[in-house]
């Protein structure tokens, strides 16, 4: 796991959709996706809790769905990014628009990234604060600043949330 340095107050928290705010699993009928199940204690923490913090909810997801698109809408999240391949150069464009620095080793320290699979790891290299639910891969919480104790879409963001809000790191 990895250490924080020293405290740093994050001002994006940037996370990934499937396996992060769900379970992971896709419901698809044969007219495409049917739905998503989304946990209303993450709900809470992403749409009450770090904006009274003063950081901004982000999400990057390499899927496109409606869902998502409707669901950021009820939350309040105005920076959601589908469809992205390439989410590092996505993290580094919200680096550049909300005027963050990498440090010497290029980690934005002011950015906290929450992600559960391998294509999440670029991401989470590049932030200072690393999150991921309990049911994660092992390389994502080899590197990860906190593992939930919840699952995917289970409470894990709102974990996480909190933990950054106790640790005095917002």
């Amino acid at each position: 796991m990895k250490e924080i340095g020293e405290k740093m107050k994050p001002k994006l928290f940037i996370m990934d959709v499937d396996g992060t705010l769900t379970d992971g699993k896709i419901y698809m009928s044969a007219n495409g996706e049917l739905f998503k199940a989304f946990d209303i204690k993450d709900g809470y923490g992403i749409h009450d809790l770090l904006p009274k913090a003063g950081i901004v909810p982000v999400v990057i997801t390499a899927r496109e769905s409606a869902i998502v698109t409707n669901r950021c809408k009820e939350l309040g999240i105005v920076h959601c990014y589908q469809g992205c391949r390439d989410k590092v150069k996505k993290l580094a464009e919200l680096a550049e628009r909300f005027v963050l620095f990498a440090d010497e080793n290029g980690v934005f320290q002011e950015i906290a990234y929450m992600g559960d699979d391998i294509v999440d790891i670029p991401c989470m290299r590049c932030c200072g604060i690393v999150g991921c639910p309990a049911d994660a891969v092992g390389e994502v919480k080899e590197i990860a600043t906190f593992i939930s104790s919840k699952n995917g879409g289970n409470g894990a963001a709102r974990e996480f949330i909190e933990w950054i809000l106790r640790k005095g790191l917002a």
